[in-house]
């Protein structure tokens, strides 16, 4: 069944959720992927803290004459990440941080032009860029809930946190969203215990937030370099990253630390 979510109402065994046209299902335990203006995280009262960047997001696919090798790579710019993600076949998807106005401007161009761009500022490294697909923008922010778990619901994905796309990290952290809340509800079943109970809220909430506050502040602060013209920050930023490259130890710890496979309790 395909149908979106109208009400929700948590009891103390269960939960139910009116869908439209009128439905009703109930659950145990329900997980609220609806996104950033989520349904379900209004219905059971979590407030969100947001905040917003002076940067416009491109959103668009493309295809290209060399193959990707489903390698996603990123540039930095100077207003934000230029980041390519392999697509099946020869085409790739672009998530493309501009100014405002820049933004508005690269939107108006014509496909040929828009290809040009984007050949360009990906180094040439895919080849001829051609065939671009549907085009959208939409102003920068960043979000979080204040609790990822209440009254049966737990948040995972752009329901409980937004993040610019820096190192993939918003992907990365809704799949430990989605780990976590698997291994939580599958652990209380096994015990015969509730999936929902406040237990195992409480403790998908605090797994969260030890891994998603951090993140969210170090990838905060590394947007805000880019933007901020401030030479030392730059110069850090970029020395930073250099050790990266060039440091193979260091770089497989990063790789590691951002997949998120550091022992969590």
């Amino acid at each position: 069944m395909r149908a979106s979510v109208e009400g929700f109402a948590s009891h103390a065994h269960h939960a139910g959720l009116t869908l439209a046209g009128g439905t009703m299902l109930g659950t145990m335990l329900a997980i609220a992927a609806d996104g950033r203006n989520s349904t379900l995280r209004r219905a059971v009262g979590i407030e969100v803290t947001s905040w917003s960047y002076d940067q416009t997001a491109i959103a668009v696919s493309f295809a290209h004459s060399q193959p990707h090798h489903d390698i996603s790579s990123e540039y930095h710019k100077p207003a934000g990440p230029f980041t390519t993600v392999p697509l099946p076949g020869q085409r790739s998807s672009l998530v493309w941080m501009e100014t405002p106005a820049r933004a508005g401007e690269l939107m108006a161009l014509d496909d040929r032009a828009l290809a040009g761009e984007i050949q360009a500022l990906s180094h040439g490294e895919l080849g001829l860029v051609s065939d671009i697909g549907p085009r959208q923008s939409f102003p920068m922010a960043g979000a979080r809930a204040q609790s990822f778990a209440r009254d049966r619901v737990m948040l995972i994905g752009e329901t409980a946190h937004v993040v610019p796309p820096i190192g993939a990290q918003g992907l990365n952290m809704s799949f430990r969203d989605a780990a976590d809340a698997v291994a939580l509800a599958a652990a209380a079943r096994a015990a015969g215990e509730d999936v929902a109970s406040a237990k195992v809220l409480s403790d998908y909430d605090r797994r969260r937030k030890l891994d998603v506050r951090p993140r969210q502040a170090v990838i905060d602060l590394m947007n805000r370099s880019l933007l901020s013209g401030f030479l030392p920050l730059e110069a850090g930023r970029a020395a930073g990253l250099a050790a990266l490259a060039s440091f193979g130890p260091l770089r497989r710890f990063a790789m590691s630390a951002g997949l998120g496979r550091a022992a969590r309790s």
